[in-house]
């Protein structure tokens, strides 16, 4: 998911304004996600090992939250 995402400076914009935001953006595009991920070769196996872990933990969170609203 390599995405390209350029902040502009808005009119008096403090500079560590400007850099808060673009971290914020990154994050939510995933991109430091990625380049972390990326960072060390991951074998196959193990990428499919760690995406079914990652899976088994969203479905069990999800589950979790909607018992907790149920109540």
């Amino acid at each position: 998911m390599a995405t390209n995402h350029v902040a502009r400076p808005r009119r008096n914009e403090d500079p560590n304004r400007l850099i808060k935001r673009f971290q914020r953006k990154c994050k939510k595009l995933g991109i430091f996600d990625d380049v972390r991920e990326k960072r060390y070769f991951r074998k196959k196996s193990e990428a499919r090992r760690l995406a079914k872990k990652k899976a088994i933990a969203r479905h069990r969170k999800k589950l979790k939250k909607q018992a907790r609203n149920t109540n």
